[in-house]
């Protein structure tokens, strides 16, 4: 675990530490990049331009984990799920489920507010493609490992958004050296496994991205993803 995780108390501190964090270049590069050139809808508005940090209720009882920030989304608004397709469907049915105050999460400054729910991500910089290499999945994952330590005191959930959340989240347990069951649980939407931390079972629920990808293609509906919310 990095210096600057291992160093943060809290998730309060932990966040401040990610959203200056410079470890990767090309990560730098891009997210920079993009808060100078902007997306033509948004020429006018001023972009957050680093790190995601995590964004919800202290101390939370579900973790939700997704992949890295969107160029125009978290990377422009700063907070995580924020400003894009992606968060539109998180929010609305995190709030169908009385964990959101809003169905709609425009801007950091909106309102919005979380119950019971913490939002983080396996990368915190928006990578290109929405793809980071699997060097910069590496280098971020002390702060998902730092994440997962403070949040295993209360949380009893954790809600992955993807193959590569699940995957990672599995990853970092084992790295805290959490009880996670072999043969390594499988991806899938719906699909469930229990870890063990140092305070407790927190069962790990496994949902399909709320990408684009996903949603406009029907692979994910409304109500899939208000079941595995349900669950957790």
């Amino acid at each position: 675990m990095s210096r600057l995780a291992a160093a943060s108390p809290d998730s309060a501190a932990l966040d401040a530490c990610i959203s200056v964090c410079r470890a990767c270049p090309r990560l730098v590069e891009w997210r920079e990049d993009v808060a100078v050139a902007k997306r033509a809808a948004f020429a006018g508005e001023p972009y957050w331009g680093r790190p995601g940090p995590g964004f919800g209720d202290r101390p939370p009882r579900v973790l939700v984990v997704g992949l890295a920030p969107a160029a125009h989304g978290a990377n422009r608004t700063g907070r995580m799920f924020t400003g894009d397709r992606s968060g539109d469907w998180l929010y609305a049915a995190l709030h169908r489920a009385g964990f959101a105050s809003s169905p709609v999460s425009v801007a950091a400054g909106d309102g919005q507010h979380l119950t019971g729910v913490r939002i983080i991500a396996t990368v915190r910089c928006a990578p290109p493609g929405n793809q980071p290499t699997g060097a910069e999945r590496v280098t971020c994952a002390p702060w998902l490992d730092r994440d997962l330590q403070i949040a295993s005191e209360t949380i009893e959930s954790i809600l992955a958004l993807g193959g590569i959340a699940w995957s990672a989240t599995l990853t970092a347990a084992r790295r805290l050296g959490w009880g996670v069951p072999r043969p390594t649980p499988k991806f899938g939407h719906g699909a469930t496994a229990t870890l063990e931390s140092p305070h407790g079972l927190i069962r790990l629920v496994g949902s399909y991205h709320v990408s684009q990808q996903n949603t406009f293609t029907g692979r994910l509906t409304e109500a899939m993803l208000d079941a595995v919310i349900a669950t957790v």
